[in-house]
């Protein structure tokens, strides 16, 4: 993402984390009334990783921190601003983002978290580097982690398939004209928020005897609508960011999707016309991971050493609020 003054931003360095415990298809056969093969073949997903009791959304996202700084060769006292993006914090406040902060010894730099559910990576990455264009910082850390385990509802056989435990991180830092972040697209449509929310614990519907009765505590989503929007909106998104950035599909060495469904992500593809190969796929191994998905799959990519210089990655998300961008950036180029 180049700015006015000429100066681009990319991604110095990625990391991931996720739990050790691992909770398959054949689990859920025995919580609920599922089958291995039903949840595979609408979802694509074969196991998640959950969180124990002990483990929270700051502790995934520091591990995951840790190794994108060890990547990056950014010490603590570099890093002027740490993003995180989640709809599972710690707490309400303070920010999951000061508690990191704080762990990884990063003094006095601007922290918060952002919640755009599993657009939130995207969205993270656009207001970081965006901090660099402008001059106030030169090195962000942007972080999506989730302990969407903690509001799963193990009863409800329609989302507790679904989602599992991670996070991913980046440092940005400047890099050399031509490389970096070179399109970024965000929106949203709140008409569409009771398709897929969390009902209680805000000041709407404060936590009380009756909302923990009726498990609005809970992740709650109406599958089908979602779809449908998802498939279109990710595509959509995708198609404006590659011609914000002047690239043909072709162009496009990976397609790195949020990992929702196995359904939207060949849709999505399909639809952009990119092929199998070319598509970043994990979520059988991990599941929904919601805003940490993305960076997940990116570290994984890069560290399987797939990514030369040059190559040209387009990530996109849809997520809760509703909300969905795309980010296209070229690889390499630190300066």
């Amino acid at each position: 993402m180049a700015s006015g003054n000429g100066l681009s931003v990319g991604i110095w360095g990625t990391g991931s984390a996720a739990p050790e415990r691992v909770l398959t298809n054949f689990d859920l056969e025995r919580m609920v009334e599922t089958s291995d093969e039903w949840i595979r073949t609408r979802t694509g997903i074969r196991e998640r990783r959950i969180c124990d009791e002990q483990t929270a959304t700051s502790d995934l996202a520091m591990q995951a921190a840790r190794r994108a700084m060890e990547a990056a060769g950014v010490a603590p006292e570099a890093i002027g601003l740490v993003v995180v993006a989640t709809v599972t914090p710690d707490m309400a406040f303070p920010s999951t983002a000061n508690l990191v902060q704080h762990g990884l010894g990063i003094k006095g730099a601007a922290a918060f978290d952002l919640a755009a559910a599993c657009s939130g990576f995207l969205y993270g990455l656009d207001v970081a580097a965006s901090a660099i264009q402008s001059g106030r910082v030169r090195h962000a850390l942007v972080i999506g982690a989730e302990c969407l385990s903690k509001i799963t509802d193990y009863t409800d056989r329609s989302t507790c398939v679904l989602f599992g435990d991670g996070a991913g991180a980046v440092v940005l830092g400047p890099v050399s004209e031509g490389h970096g972040i070179l399109a970024s697209q965000l929106g949203s449509d709140g008409a569409y928020g009771d398709l897929l929310c969390l009902p209680a614990g805000g000041s709407r519907r404060p936590a009380s005897e009756r909302t923990v009765a009726e498990r609005l505590h809970y992740i709650k989503m109406q599958g089908n609508e979602v779809f449908k929007i998802a498939v279109r909106t990710m595509g959509e998104a995708a198609e404006q960011a590659l011609r914000q950035a002047g690239l043909g599909v072709d162009q496009v060495r990976y397609l790195i999707p949020h990992q929702a469904n196995i359904r939207i992500i060949d849709a999505a593809a399909k639809r952009l016309g990119i092929p199998e190969e070319r598509v970043v796929v994990n979520i059988d191994r991990y599941g929904n991971t919601s805003a940490a998905s993305i960076g997940i799959a990116l570290d994984e990519t890069a560290r399987a050493g797939k990514l030369a210089d040059g190559d040209v990655v387009v990530m996109v998300a849809f997520g809760g609020g509703l909300t969905w961008g795309a980010t296209v950036v070229r690889w390499g180029g630190r300066t």
